[in-house]
């Protein structure tokens, strides 16, 4: 019975919790035949009213709710969250098995717009009840159970659809089980004492607005040797004097201003406009491009193999993200003008999903898209990464998230929404490969400026190694459920 308490005292116990509801919440083996579903006898919806009417929900909604959500994570510590996250994902998962009609997909939309804006919490909470030096460990443990519920998911929904073995419906009742089990571990989790800005306790310079400093950090007992989590407390816990940090205002006020100085570099602002444009157009692509497999081949008379596709694309792009941690590219010199090259590869390979009449060649599309934003996104976030500190480095990468669901909200009142163009779906991946074909030429252009007339300010901070520190990237991938 002793032991069993030092372990639930231990980093392990929440870590194996926070797995456990990774896993079983992302395991859904119908994601990858929503469009079959909804458009089949079940729910015997047009291919228009799903594209055109049903999916802009999903991104109004999750644009909407996102800010709100990220200070209620941090206010309310992060553990509700995770818990709500579940309900509304259970929620979800009913109102696709139960309701009919445009209206009730709709509010079903709404309700995983929600789910989405809550993955916030799912890191955050980890990074709040684990010590920094188990850090590595813990996103590496948490992230694979992640990885491995999307794969199993789509390689058991491909099994489930293409022997037959059980209908759509009994699908989503075998994932309102899971989602069972998840809810359960949610509840279990937990409560963290602290959080990244309503919830600490900060030295008296820090609540000033000061960032710590490395030899802060050190004078703690903790080096940047090693990721600074996202939403982990810097507070000097042996100084004498601290003090609370502020209300509402403070924390705005605080945000404010790291977002003013970390935005002043030219190399970030690069980096995170390629990472706000090209996941704008990736979710567009992943959230659509069942409709265009559709289009192609429809799945009345074709046996689809939606979920195979998934599951390669998912292994492709995690082997891809993590071989590009053995390269010894300059990135700082050449990273532009691999984002102009690769983006005109996303490009083509869109097109090529266009003009084919093919539903395999459509498929091979889609795997090299993915796998090369998966490729990029990783160099992105090691450049953007690249000393900031923990508080920025949330920042930034949550800024960037939010801009790429601004892009996102335009194209698809404009493009895809019927009050909008309403375009039809080959039209519409028209505009997304055209779009990526703009963003090659930019950045490739922008690129061949840095390489020939400028010095790359990441040179000059590996110059002071001092004032930098390295971070893991995390590859967080979206499907729409």
């Amino acid at each position: 019975m002793e032991t069993l308490k030092r372990w639930m005292r231990d980093w392990k116990y929440p870590t194996f919790l926070l797995c456990i509801y990774g896993f079983f919440s992302t395991v859904k083996p119908l994601e990858p035949f929503l469009i079959p579903f909804l458009t089949g006898p079940d729910k015997n919806l047009t291919i228009e009213q799903v594209t055109n009417q049903i999916f802009p929900v999903w991104t109004y909604s999750y644009l909407a709710v996102l800010v709100p959500v990220f200070l209620l994570t941090d206010w309310l510590r992060y553990k509700p969250v995770v818990v709500f996250q579940c309900l509304f994902l259970f929620s979800t998962t009913a109102m696709l098995l139960w309701c009919n009609g445009v209206p009730e997909m709709q509010a079903m939309q709404f309700t995983y717009g929600v789910v989405t804006s809550c993955d916030v919490a799912y890191f955050t909470y980890l990074y709040s009840v684990v010590d920094l030096k188990h850090y590595l460990k813990a996103t590496s443990y948490c992230r694979t159970a992640q990885l491995l519920g999307y794969l199993i998911g789509s390689v058991l929904g491909q099994i489930l659809v293409s022997l037959e073995l059980m209908s759509y419906n009994y699908i989503l009742v075998f994932t309102l089980v899971l989602t069972g089990i998840a809810l359960i571990t949610s509840i279990l989790l937990p409560m963290p004492k602290t959080s990244m800005f309503f919830h600490q306790t900060r030295s008296a310079s820090d609540s000033e607005g000061h960032i710590g400093t490395e030899e802060d950090l050190q004078s703690n007992g903790s080096k940047r040797q090693q990721q600074i989590p996202e939403g982990s407390s810097d507070c000097d816990n042996s100084s004498a004097k601290s003090s609370k940090t502020g209300g509402c205002g403070d924390v705005l006020l605080r945000l404010w201003r790291d977002f003013l100085q970390c935005f002043s570099s030219r190399t970030l602002l690069i980096w995170s406009a390629w990472w706000a444009l090209a996941t704008c157009g990736y979710n567009q692509t992943v959230n659509y491009v069942q409709s265009l497999w559709e289009h192609v081949e429809p799945s009345s008379n074709f046996t689809v193999y939606n979920g195979g596709v998934e599951a390669i694309s998912n292994l492709f792009g995690a082997a891809a993200a993590y071989g590009i941690g053995f390269s010894s590219a300059d990135w700082s010199r050449w990273g532009e003008v691999a984002l102009g090259s690769l983006s005109a590869l996303e490009g083509g390979a869109l097109f090529a999903m266009v003009f084919s009449s093919n539903i395999w060649v459509c498929y091979c599309g889609y795997i090299i898209f993915k796998s090369l934003y998966m490729l990029l996104i990783t160099i992105a976030m090691f450049q953007i990464a690249a000393g900031l500190n923990m508080e920025r480095y949330a920042l930034v990468f949550g800024a960037n998230t939010f801009c790429a669901l601004v892009l996102q909200t335009i194209i698809t009142s404009v493009v895809v929404d019927s009050r909008g163009l309403g375009l039809d779906i080959v039209t519409q991946f028209t505009v997304y490969g055209a779009y990526f074909s703009i963003i090659a030429l930019i950045f490739f252009l922008s690129g061949l400026y840095t390489t020939m007339c400028r010095k790359p300010e990441m040179e000059t901070l590996r110059e002071n190694p001092g004032e930098t520190f390295e971070a893991d990237a995390q590859i967080i991938t979206g499907t729409k459920f």
